[in-house]
């Protein structure tokens, strides 16, 4: 018995020994008896401000009154701050056909959606179009088709993806109308005015008044605060985007602005002369639409030779 427990541990040890020097001769370490990984504990918060790609996305398609289609993409900039104007061709396209089909030229940061609808013919089936973005570097695709589960309706764009109110809904859209400006020049700032028209519907919702503050001493039960900053802005507001241009535009507005006697303005400084796209999208809280704005801008004094 000895014995044979004797050859047994002889016999594994060279085996191990001979499955380590094979390993060697691969040039492979030995292998080793996997070992636990400790879970991570949170996740990262890496953001980059600059140098990633951008995303385009296939968000669905439209079906419209004359039997064509619109295919429906936005975009995701990686980019945390960095703006990149990418003009259509090679870096910017759609294929087959034209490249230029009318996509974003300025991708601002993070998501944006909804931005653009590419039409196809009644007798598109089964075929896909491509949207490709190169940006730092890196190529990125989106794939639009007719699959049936993609299929959206234009309440499910004017509300933003939130909801679809339905047909039945007495909500209308507002309506809105920019007058381009004209002799524009570059690094002066021009006024952009919008006319917008709506039904009034949905109403304004009251501000609710703040919580009383605890009195001294009292044990009564305080309502949770579920955010410090402002509420959702109420009432018919407007927002302005760049969608297209060579360079940055600054608008005097950051964020929606209330609409006061069926009217908004706001300014923009466009950084380098060209033609630009700026899109202002009116929303009623829950509806909106967007027109486009083209604006041609010559070069000032400060822009001459770029």
């Amino acid at each position: 018995m000895g014995t044979h427990l004797r050859w047994l541990t002889s016999a594994m040890v060279g085996g191990v020994l001979i499955a380590s020097t094979h390993a060697r001769a691969q040039g492979q370490a030995p292998s080793q008896a996997p070992q636990a990984r400790p879970l991570p504990t949170e996740v990262s918060n890496t953001r980059f401000n600059s140098g990633q790609s951008v995303v385009p996305y296939f968000e669905g398609w439209i079906r419209n009154p004359d039997g064509t289609f619109d295919l429906v993409f936005g975009y995701f900039n990686r980019n945390w701050k960095e703006e990149l104007a990418i003009a259509p061709g090679p870096s910017n396209k759609f294929e087959p056909g034209n490249p230029d089909g009318g996509q974003p030229t300025y991708f601002l940061p993070r998501r944006q959606r909804w931005v653009v609808r590419y039409r196809v013919p009644a007798d598109f089936g089964k075929n896909t179009v491509t949207w490709s973005i190169t940006a730092n570097g890196r190529t990125e695709k989106a794939f639009g088709d007719l699959i049936p589960a993609e299929e959206l309706t234009e309440r499910v764009l004017m509300t933003n993806g939130n909801f679809n109110p339905g047909e039945s809904d007495p909500n209308q859209p507002p309506s809105i109308t920019v007058a381009a400006p004209q002799n524009v020049v570059a690094g002066v700032p021009v006024t952009l005015t919008a006319s917008v028209k709506d039904d009034g519907l949905p109403k304004p919702r009251p501000v609710a008044p703040p919580p009383p503050a605890p009195t001294a001493g009292g044990r009564g039960v305080i309502a949770q605060v579920n955010s410090s900053g402002p509420g959702r802005p109420r009432g018919l507001r407007v927002t302005w985007m760049e969608y297209r241009g060579p360079g940055r535009v600054t608008f005097g507005a950051s964020g929606p602005t209330p609409v006061v006697s069926g009217e908004v303005s706001t300014s923009a400084t466009f950084v380098a002369p060209g033609t630009y796209v700026l899109r202002a999208t009116a929303n009623d809280g829950q509806l909106s639409k967007f027109v486009d704005v083209t604006v041609t801008v010559k070069a000032g004094a400060s822009t001459q030779g770029q």
